[in-house]
């Protein structure tokens, strides 16, 4: 680009929309002229306030957003900034578009179509939808003039992520449990499918968390970064968005790398199958051999996970799938989490010469000894309670 070019764009960010526009006619007309003459897409990300967060050039045909900043903690759905950019030859929203507005929860998507000689032809826009019955994840406004079109951006968007909020019913829940939505990927058959996904759900159930949904896909070949197929984990998120969870169960075991990947698409909390029976197994173990084994396999576990960064480990502080060895910082330095696994297997082996001791004392004084056998919920511990009261 020239130089000139390059100024025009870094003043953008001077620009400040109206909050009650989606767009000011000015800014648009300033956005289609230069991506005219650079044939490339321009976009801006405008927050809430009318304050130009960014500016990115893509290509001719497409354009890439680059990570945006996590959402706020608290009741709000939507990320709180809305993305308007350009489509050389009046061109409509289109699938990519689309797709980007559900994975980032975007307030708004808008396209403004560039005509021949520059000017702001048009201008389309599309939004998330509260749950419905049709199951439509998003609503796509009809290409109009720039002149015709009539949006009171900051009152549409409060009043869109209200009626969201209404018709989310995690979100109206006044107890702090987690709401969970449960994922299923495999190549088996359905009927093995639905019963992992049944038996996943009585695991969360027991650790009080709430099920809002679930989500399955059969694959023949499990995608090995996201284990979903891309087009499902769009789903996932708007079900994620509709219904209110804020944690993504997977009731198979998902490698680091599936979990930070996981974790960054989708910006939820990600843990699978071994970490919520980790979880269950942190939350009931009361004497000191039983602590010690959980701790163990936690910080086992954990091990080949702390070079990941995620939403899932960024700071192992309460919560399902972080019971037991306490706050783990991300940064934990691995010699030091080794030094622990050492120390920790050494007070397992003392404990197990202390029993050895005491198992033929046992023995002599004739005291009978019964073993209660089963997986994880399966009811062993109320069978022990109902036969001893």
């Amino acid at each position: 680009m020239k130089p000139g070019q390059v100024t025009r764009l870094e003043r953008l960010y001077r620009r400040r929309v109206p909050v009650e526009k989606v767009i000011s006619p000015e800014l648009a007309r300033s956005c289609t002229e230069l991506s005219h003459e650079i044939r490339r897409q321009i976009g801006l990300l405008i927050n809430r306030r009318g304050i130009i967060e960014s500016v990115i050039i893509g290509t001719d045909r497409q354009l890439v957003i680059p990570e945006l900043a996590r959402s706020r903690s608290g009741p709000r759905l939507l990320r709180g900034v809305r993305f308007v950019h350009t489509h050389l030859n009046n061109q409509p929203l289109n699938k990519d578009d689309l797709t980007d507005l559900a994975l980032l929860r975007l307030d708004l998507m808008a396209v403004l179509g560039v005509g021949n000689g520059g000017e702001p032809v048009s201008i389309s826009l599309a939004h998330l939808v509260p749950p419905n019955p049709q199951g439509k994840p998003y609503e796509a406004w009809a290409p109009q003039s720039l002149q015709a079109f009539q949006c009171q951006c900051d009152q549409f968007v409060q009043s869109l992520e209200a009626e969201i909020s209404r018709a989310t019913p995690a979100l109206r829940r006044t107890d702090d449990s987690p709401s969970a939505l449960l994922v299923s990927v495999t190549a088996e058959r359905r009927s093995d499918q639905e019963e992992r996904l049944r038996e996943c759900q009585e695991l969360a159930t027991s650790q009080g968390i709430q099920v809002v949904g679930t989500v399955m896909q059969r694959l023949p070949r499990i995608n090995p970064k996201y284990v979903l197929g891309v087009g499902k984990i769009t789903e996932v998120i708007i079900h994620a968005l509709q219904s209110g969870a804020d944690l993504l169960i997977f009731d198979r075991d998902l490698t680091p790398t599936q979990i930070k990947a996981l974790s960054e698409m989708i910006e939820l909390k990600v843990i699978d199958r071994t970490q919520l029976i980790l979880d269950i197994f942190a939350s009931r173990a009361h004497s000191r051999a039983g602590k010690i084994q959980v701790e163990l396999a936690q910080l086992k576990y954990l091990l080949p996970r702390l070079s990941q960064s995620s939403t899932a480990f960024s700071r192992l502080g309460g919560g399902i799938g972080a019971r037991g060895p306490g706050e783990t910082k991300l940064e934990t330095d691995l010699r030091r989490v080794r030094d622990r696994i050492h120390h920790l297997e050494r007070e397992l082996k003392d404990l197990s010469r202390q029993r050895e001791q005491q198992r033929p004392r046992r023995l002599r004084q004739g005291i009978q000894m019964v073993s209660i056998v089963g997986y994880t919920n399966a009811g062993k511990s109320r069978f022990l309670n109902a036969m001893t009261r």
